[in-house]
């Protein structure tokens, strides 16, 4: 599921650069990114309830693409939003456990 959760965050960094530099490659690659990592996520499936897997992959995704958009284009975040990823971040460790 990390691995769904890394790629779907790839593949909407590549949606990103695709609406900045209006490139059409952008888009074909995010696709296609998207696409494996739903892969991942179905394989998922095989071991996890579907509302729990799609739950953490979904966390996971946001997370690391508010880190991401934090580091690479300087978007800051309010504190009610950071608050919102820790309490995002402990659901994810509780859905693990």
């Amino acid at each position: 599921m990390l691995v769904s959760g890394v790629l779907l965050t790839v593949g909407d960094l590549f949606m990103k650069q695709w609406v900045v530099s209006k490139t059409h490659w952008f888009y074909v690659i995010g696709i296609a990114i998207y696409f494996i990592g739903l892969n991942f996520l179905a394989q998922a499936y095989l071991f996890r309830h579907i509302a729990i897997a799609t739950t953490i992959v979904n966390i996971l995704n946001v997370v690391t693409l508010s880190i991401i958009s934090w580091v690479l284009f300087k978007d800051y975040l309010t504190v009610k939003q950071i608050c919102g990823l820790v309490l995002a971040t402990v659901a994810l460790v509780l859905l693990e456990s």
